[in-house]
């Protein structure tokens, strides 16, 4: 085939072919699930695109062998094309037979993998990456199409590829995951604080939020001073004494033997009780945590066990207590997450 006008009209429909395949299979990937969710209640592109984006493996395979077919197009009809046109240009300026046909097949493959690499790839992908949900909802029909038409060779094709990974160890998905990360969004709050589009207070509330995700209770009490306790057999006198003594409320009541506290008593339950009285009726159990748990779990579990108080397990120390009131007031103390933590 040496029509010059059939060879260019088929390698427009070739590379235009490449470009949609590379720009299906980078939309997909970089298109937001939820914003293709949105625009599903109104477009069935939308809803297709959202389809292809939950067998993100099959739609892959598809990709590359649209892909993998138009290089071999390409490889089979543009470039003998060229070199045959290029060969006898070179022949007539009196170049060697020999050559003329290496200079035709050098500047034949130079032509074809210019085509199609930057028309065929570079350009579509970059054009995908910089309006991914745009570029999905409107390319997703056709590709549907083609994956109707090719579903099963592609599931064969898909297996294949799957059976390779897992002999490595690597377990095939077929879903992108699109979760951001704390230091993620840690930055856009930040971003958001400087560029004055949320205010340094919210932004400051928010990190703390964040924080207390990673934050574990050993480091939100590291600084705490030893907490008040009294003996097994501690009177109400001595629970109030204690209490005017440290600045506590809560008094932690020790156990026989040496054991780590179990229970805690709050000092207004000990102030309609005679100075002698036994504080075995008013003190309540205490929750133990251990110091590894995060800071939000910890406020969970407290929570859960409606108590305000916990005691804080440290397997290499005393133990300490961490209450409700100290989580919150780290998530709402103004300043810097890391000047606070420091």
């Amino acid at each position: 085939m040496s029509n010059p006008w059939i060879i260019t009209t088929l390698t427009i429909l070739i590379i235009g072919l490449s470009a949609f395949f590379v720009a299906v299979e980078f939309a997909l990937i970089a298109a937001k699930r939820h914003r293709l969710e949105d625009a599903a209640a109104d477009s069935h592109s939308a809803r297709a695109a959202l389809r292809s984006s939950t067998e993100l493996s099959v739609l892959l395979a598809g990709s590359q062998l649209g892909i993998t077919a138009c290089t071999l197009a390409l490889g089979a009809i543009t470039k003998p094309a060229v070199h045959h046109w290029i060969t006898p240009v070179a022949d007539a300026v009196g170049l060697p037979l020999w050559i003329a046909d290496l200079t035709g097949f050098v500047l034949a493959l130079i032509v074809v993998t210019f085509l199609h690499l930057v028309v065929g790839e570079m350009a579509p992908k970059s054009w995908a990456v910089a309006h991914p949900e745009r570029s999905a909802i409107m390319l997703a029909l056709p590709m549907r199409g083609f994956m109707f038409l090719t579903r099963p060779l592609l599931h064969v094709l898909n297996n294949a590829a799957n059976a390779c990974l897992r002999i490595v160890g690597v377990e095939p998905v077929d879903e992108v995951d699109q979760g951001h990360t704390s230091d993620d969004l840690r930055e856009l709050l930040r971003h958001s604080a400087q560029a004055g589009t949320l205010e340094q207070e919210s932004s400051d509330a928010l990190l703390g939020a964040l924080e207390l995700t990673q934050l574990s209770l050993g480091e939100l009490v590291a600084e705490r001073e030893k907490p008040t306790a009294v003996g097994p057999g501690a009177t109400a006198g001595e629970v109030r004494k204690a209490s005017h003594r440290d600045r506590h409320r809560r008094i932690l009541v020790h156990t026989t033997g040496g054991q780590p506290p179990t229970h805690v008593v709050h000092v207004r339950d000990v102030l309609s009780l005679d100075e002698g009285a036994s504080i075995t009726e008013v003190a309540r159990p205490v929750e133990a945590l251990p110091a590894s748990l995060t800071a939000v779990r910890a406020f969970s579990a407290m929570k859960a066990a409606g108590t305000q108080l916990a005691l804080v397990d440290h397997a290499d120390g005393d133990p300490t207590v961490v209450t409700v009131t100290d989580v919150l007031s780290y998530l709402l103390s103004t300043g810097s997450v890391e000047g606070r933590r420091s």
